[in-house]
């Protein structure tokens, strides 16, 4: 396809949009991002860590009340607005699964609690989340189907 000709006036506004338009520093985000994500996973890990041997939990099932405290610090951090201002500094950071889960699910329900609890907050959880839900189940099941061919094959 090709590319659409710019009029002279039409090239001369992009020049001029170009020299004000802030440049983005990638490096310094991308940077953020893997520290602040990698924080949460530490406290993740260290959650883990704390449920197997304070408690009676294994190593495969303290990874329960892991995700169940990190869902609730992520929700409370949205409740309380700390998400957001951390989310503005990490940016992509922030998306790790589980809490960017949390926090879509929250900040969606606080958006919309106005509209009452049923149509406001039951109806619109789940608007942003739901694509995450469908994707997720998807690949699960096309990651299940491949392991299965594999294993009745003998490859595993």
């Amino acid at each position: 396809m090709a590319k659409k000709q710019l009029t002279p006036q039409q090239q001369e506004y992009q020049e001029l949009h170009s020299s004000y338009e802030k440049k983005r520093p990638v490096l310094k985000n991308c940077i953020y991002a893997f520290f602040i994500g990698g924080f949460i996973c530490l406290i993740g890990q260290c959650l883990h860590v704390f449920f197997y041997t304070n408690f009676n939990f294994t190593e495969k099932t303290a990874g329960n009340p892991t995700v169940a405290v990190l869902i609730f610090l992520a929700t409370l951090m949205t409740g309380l607005g700390f998400y957001d201002r951390i989310a503005q500094i990490a940016g992509a950071g922030t998306a790790v699964p589980v809490t960017g889960f949390a926090n879509s699910i929250a900040s969606a329900a606080i958006e919309h609690r106005t509209e009452g609890y049923v149509l406001g907050v039951g109806g619109n959880m789940f608007k942003l989340a739901g694509s995450v839900i469908v994707f997720g189940t998807v690949a699960a099941f096309f990651i299940a189907l491949i392991k299965t061919i594999l294993m009745k094959a003998g490859v595993l």
